[in-house]
């Protein structure tokens, strides 16, 4: 399984993004999907993640500002970002979950600005 995130940019606090999350490759195993993201001298933390069934989860601090979504027919998952903050800013990783296997993409950056 091979999954690209696109969509990373710059954006002004308040401001809004979308990220893209596609996976190709043996899709049908793929089952829980996730956002994770990174800052610099930090681990990689759990954003959100997503079930074939579509049930979510998010961590406290984006509750209410972002939606985690995904599209099995197009294998594609979706990371709606609104009213980001400043401490939103950080290198976004898609990765997608095989059985015991999990897959990382390589990641967009997402820049939140004053």
């Amino acid at each position: 399984v091979q999954v690209l995130e696109s969509g990373g940019g710059l954006v002004q606090a308040g401001g809004s993004l979308r990220l893209s999350c596609a996976a190709s490759g043996t899709i049908f195993s793929v089952n829980v999907m996730e956002w994770y993201r990174r800052t610099p001298g930090k681990e990689r933390d759990l954003v959100a993640s997503i079930s074939t069934e579509g049930i979510t989860k998010y961590i406290d601090s984006v509750k209410g500002r972002f939606t985690i979504s995904r599209d099995n027919a197009k294998n594609t998952m979706y990371l709606q970002m609104n009213s980001l903050k400043l401490e939103d800013t950080a290198v976004y990783y898609c990765k997608a979950l095989a059985g015991p296997f999990g897959y990382w993409g390589q990641g967009t950056q997402v820049t939140v600005s004053p």
